[in-house]
Parts: structure tokens; sequence; C-alpha cells
């Protein structure tokens, strides 16, 4: 088991920033992967970036050049680093744990971006 607590959301105008928390418990030494997705009204969730056990980082092409993941394995706890935030970024932001046996997501916190 893998319990995942997000945190760090909120209003931000556009052009500002947000750094998104999620710590980890419980089979920490089982995960491979930890990744960000997020989930805007009305549409579907989407991958947002991912950074593996080796401390391989991708995002995706929306993202890139604005948002920075990180960890921090003494704290147990991956970052979101969301920088120049527009509009559209607008989504609850959920993180995933990737284990062998499968996946654990967290409950998800609010990113509002107004203009």
């Amino acid at each position: 088991q893998v319990q995942l607590v997000e945190s760090g959301g909120g209003l931000v105008q556009a052009g500002g920033s947000l750094r998104l928390s999620c710590a980890a418990s419980g089979r920490i030494f089982s995960i491979n992967a930890i990744a960000w997705y997020r989930q805007a009204p009305g549409k579907q969730r989407e991958w947002v970036t991912t950074i593996t056990r080796g401390g391989t980082t991708n995002y995706a092409e929306s993202v890139k050049g604005r948002f920075t993941i990180s960890r921090d394995n003494a704290k147990e706890t991956v970052y979101l680093q969301m920088n120049s935030l527009k509009r559209e970024d607008t989504a609850v932001y959920y993180c995933r744990a990737h284990i062998v046996s499968g996946v654990y997501w967290g409950q998800g916190t609010q990113v509002t971006v107004s203009s």
C-alpha cells in the first residue's frame, strides 16, 4: 500500500507561480515512478510530468519549460514547481505512484489561475 497526499494548490493570477507537494507514505521502496496528472472541468485527466526512481523526468509539451518536477527523498515528497501559469492550467492536480503491482492516486489539489 502507498498513500499519497497532495497540497499546495490555490488561486493564483496568470503569470504567477505555485509549488505543489505530494507526500508519500507506506511502501515507499516499491515506488518506481511518481507522476502528476491534472483534470480540468469537463475534460479527461491528462498526464503532466513524471519522475522515475532513477531521477529521469519527462514533461507534457504544454508545460515543458514552465513546470519542474523534483523530489526530496529524505522527506519522501515529490514537488511540482509551476511557473508562468496560464488560465488553461486550471485543474485539479493529482499525483500518482507507479509500483509493480499497480498504481496509487492521491486525492488531488485544486489549482485555479485567474486572468
